[in-house]
């Protein structure tokens, strides 16, 4: 296709305006709480506020870019996306904060929900990988960047800047749609029909109570909005079986073994590590005794390696088996994962750093080529539904991640200050933390192996 690479890049600036948004706000948290009088409770939701929604949403928004043209669900995420950030920019209340916070959510999933299907419409079977390695690439690129580019904003110009970086992105980006995506639309016209309204909601209620009832867990509340949100899922199940124009066709995940062991591996990938950033944070801050700024430093060499390493895994996931490739990946992290589990106040910085770089390079092996396979395994039109299946894995995994560690926190550590006197707790803690994440992975590798078609 014409231009196929100036479309790839305009998806690509689409999308990375949503992981530079979600990482570089958190450098502005505390000038925000200072400015709009945001309590911490107030304050952790100008994340969550715009999480919630992409996680729910995007699959809705998948089988809508698949039914009315996946190029208009662009457009519209885009505008949308950018008006928001601009109004942030005039924002006298946490209160509206947070209400834009959450259209952007909204926005944010109409653009994930489409963007790799597009990528898929666009390029031969044979360039797919290549071009999600690069798309995946320059999201890690604006999840690396958004710390030190917010914190450089917020410290010269006022945390506001940030959301007027994130509209600016989005206007050249709707730029480039105009410009490269003339007389396209990628309609499927076997998706035509009505929309699952019933089906949506059903969905969206489950979806909601089981991830704010495991961020709440292990209190009584979180334990029975997720088991609400589990018996809703079930009836969302049931419910969509019986129906001749589902909003998310159960066939394709039921009947479909790799779709269905690769989503599962990406769910529980995120799963187990997510959370490792934010935990090597607290022990470089607390236990090393870094500065925020030497910390991020350090951190950066996970989303560095990815970034690098995604482009080369995705184009050797054309030439050779994408799910191999994703497996090996997966096995390389919980090696990692097993490493960190003897990390102690000894460790060496340099040796905490190979441990990140080899990481990344684990992820960089299963992100791409695992989005490949999913992606490849379904039907052309089913591919905006696939699509957002798979970022909404990534964001419940995420999700789940930091789920399990706040329960590892509440169990070893609990309503304490961390203190010196804490940290024996605390690094007790990362152990059992790191410990759970990899028997996740182990998992995850076996679900990984065995997702081929049996004979």
């Amino acid at each position: 296709m014409k231009n196929k690479y100036a479309i790839l890049s305009v998806v690509c600036l689409a999308a990375a305006t949503v992981p530079f948004s979600g990482s570089s706000i958190n450098l502005a948290l505390k000038d925000i709480a200072t400015e709009l009088k945001m309590n911490a409770v107030a304050l952790s939701w100008v994340v969550t506020s715009m999480m919630l929604p992409s996680a729910v949403l995007q699959i809705p928004f998948g089988k809508v870019g698949d039914m009315i043209g996946r190029k208009k669900l662009l457009v519209t995420g885009i505008i949308l996306f950018s008006a928001a950030s601009f109004c942030c920019l005039f924002v006298e209340s946490g209160a509206l904060l947070l209400v834009m916070r959450f259209v952007q959510g909204i926005a944010s999933a109409m653009m994930f929900g489409v963007s790799v299907a597009i990528i898929m419409n666009i390029f031969p079977r044979e360039e797919r990988g290549k071009a999600i390695g690069i798309n995946t690439a320059v999201i890690y690129m604006a999840l690396a960047a958004g710390p030190f580019l917010g914190g450089m904003a917020t410290h010269y110009f006022g945390w506001r800047s940030i959301f007027l970086i994130t509209a600016l992105m989005g206007i050249l980006a709707l730029l480039g749609v105009f410009r490269f995506m003339k007389n396209m639309d990628w309609k499927e016209e076997a998706s035509q029909g009505k929309f699952d309204r019933t089906g949506a909601a059903v969905y969206s209620v489950a979806l909601i109570c089981i991830l704010w009832g495991f961020s709440l867990l292990p209190a009584l509340k979180g334990a029975l909005l997720t088991a609400g949100g589990l018996i809703a899922l079930v009836v969302f199940i049931f419910y969509e079986k019986r129906q001749a124009a589902p909003m998310f066709d159960m066939n394709m995940f039921l009947r479909n073994r790799v779709f269905r062991m690769s989503l599962f591996a990406a769910l529980i990938n995120y799963a187990a590590t997510f959370a490792v950033g934010f935990l090597i944070s607290l022990f470089l801050q607390y236990v090393k005794g870094f500065d925020a700024r030497q910390a991020g430093w350090i951190l950066l060499s996970q989303p560095v390696a990815m970034m690098c390493l995604s482009p080369l895994a995705g184009r050797l996931s054309d030439k050779a088996d994408a799910g191999r490739i994703a497996t090996l990946g997966m096995a390389v992290i919980v090696v990692c994962l097993g490493l960190l589990l003897f990390l102690s106040p000894e460790t060496p910085i340099i040796a905490l750093i190979a441990v990140l770089l080899v990481l990344g390079a684990g992820f960089a092996l299963f992100s791409s080529p695992n989005t490949n396979v999913i992606m490849s395994s379904v039907e052309k039109k089913h591919l905006g539904t696939a699509s957002a299946t798979t970022g909404t894995m990534r964001l419940v995994g995420q999700a789940f991640s930091m789920g399990i560690t706040m329960m590892m926190i509440s169990v070893f550590i609990g309503q304490k200050q961390i203190t010196a006197d804490v940290y024996p707790m605390l690094m007790k803690c990362l152990r059992w933390t790191f410990a759970v994440f990899a028997v996740l992975c182990c998992f995850g590798v076996y679900l990984s192996s065995i997702r081929k078609e049996k004979a």
